[in-house]
């Protein structure tokens, strides 16, 4: 069994269907709803686990009732938490969500970790034994920083899920082993999938993603670019599609070759997008 170390945000998530969202004054009465833990390194690491890991996430949930749903539902996917601020009393971050019934696409309202970042010399070493790979969701960027020290003496890879470009991830990127960011990773300066590519390959990343929903994933490995083609479905739900793609690409990186491991990766976040919710797709995966 591998164990890998999820590092980043985790929120509770309210998740509504409904026919579409409300509009300005607007009260709209959702089909469906779900309740569940929420975050990029959160659901990667529920993904990671499912597919037969271990896995544990770092981040910031503090002693409310809020971190203790939180808590309970990463116990029943056999998370472990290591809550980098335990004395903390405020409440993590919550993300309202209304799916579309008709698309699948998501809209969202939260606030991410601006206000609960963890300063490097919180950081624990033993958080890293045993761990066979990292990824971080560049919402703990001095932790993040902290930890990449320790995992590169380790020779402890470490993959990014680049969903948002965030100030101080520059730091990070030369400890990154794989990069996989979505369309809307715009790092300074950078406009399309070439410039994030130059951007960062001269950060020293040797391997690098973009995926783009329902259109072929672009990518660039060694110095060879590439397109692969994700699995084209009926979306019920594309809540949490992306995260759940980075958890299973850990899981597949560390058995297989870059481009195998984002064709099946891409198959698990396809599956995931046929239900609602962030984790009905689990009763169905076959890994």
């Amino acid at each position: 069994m591998k164990t890998g170390l999820f590092l980043g945000l985790a929120t509770l998530d309210l998740v509504y269907l409904a026919e579409k969202p409300p509009g300005e004054n607007q009260k709209v009465v959702a089909a469906d709803c779900t309740i569940a833990a929420g975050g990029p390194a959160t659901n990667a690491a529920v993904a990671f686990s499912c597919l037969g890991n271990a896995s544990v996430l770092a981040g910031v949930l503090g002693t409310g009732a809020i971190a203790q749903l939180i808590r309970a539902d990463l116990a029943e996917y056999d998370v472990r938490i290591i809550d980098l601020q335990p004395g903390l009393s405020h409440s993590p971050p919550v993300s309202s969500i209304i799916v579309t019934e008709a698309t699948g696409d998501r809209s969202v309202i939260s606030i991410n970790a601006t206000k609960s970042q963890v300063e490097s010399q919180t950081i624990n070493q033993d958080i890293l034994t045993s761990v066979n790979i990292i990824l971080f969701d560049g919402h703990q960027i001095p932790a993040s920083q902290e930890i990449a020290e320790l995992a590169q003496s380790k020779n402890i890879p470490i993959v990014l899920d680049g969903g948002s470009w965030k100030p101080g991830l520059e730091e990070i990127l030369p400890f990154v082993k794989w990069a996989v960011c979505s369309d809307n990773f715009h790092p300074p300066d950078c406009k399309n999938s070439q410039q994030v590519f130059a951007y960062l390959s001269e950060a020293g990343i040797p391997h690098i993603a973009i995926t783009r929903g329902e259109k072929p994933i672009k990518y660039l490995s060694k110095g060879s670019f590439g397109s692969l083609e994700v699995p084209q479905i009926q979306a019920a739900d594309t809540l949490g599609a992306g995260d759940i793609f980075h958890g299973a690409f850990c899981h597949y990186i560390l058995q297989d070759n870059f481009t195998n491991a984002l064709a099946a990766a891409a198959k698990i976040a396809a599956d995931s997008c046929k239900t609602f919710g962030t984790r009905q797709w689990i009763k169905n995966i076959q890994p």
